[in-house]
């Protein structure tokens, strides 16, 4: 019986290696209900002291947010979906980004 491995190798002429994008677990929640809870490649926040961008594997951190826009990339290089946030809170941890928003636009 023979196994089949497939083994990450160097782009040629590139001079790095491919590796798999990791997700990351998002949910965003407001007062009324839970709005999504899905994996994603990155998220942008509108932080209270300036925008922040969270992948897999981030530091643990909380930050306000101010009134903006949520930017989902659902794979690296996608076009980002926007969603409008008022106030609230997000929390970056082992488990993912949550966000606690106040309310939600489109």
């Amino acid at each position: 019986l023979k196994r089949q491995v497939s083994i990450s190798s160097p782009v040629k002429g590139e001079g790095f290696w491919k590796v798999k994008d990791m997700a990351l677990h998002f949910e965003l929640v407001t007062p009324e209900r839970l709005v999504r809870s899905e994996d994603v490649h990155m998220v942008v926040v509108p932080g209270s002291e300036g925008d922040f961008g969270v992948l897999e594997g981030h530091s643990p951190m909380m930050s306000t947010l101010r009134d903006g826009a949520i930017s989902i990339y659902a794979s690296a290089g996608a076009t980002p979906e926007m969603l409008t946030v008022s106030g609230g809170f997000a929390e970056v941890s082992a488990a993912g980004l949550t966000i606690l928003a106040e309310a939600i636009g489109s």
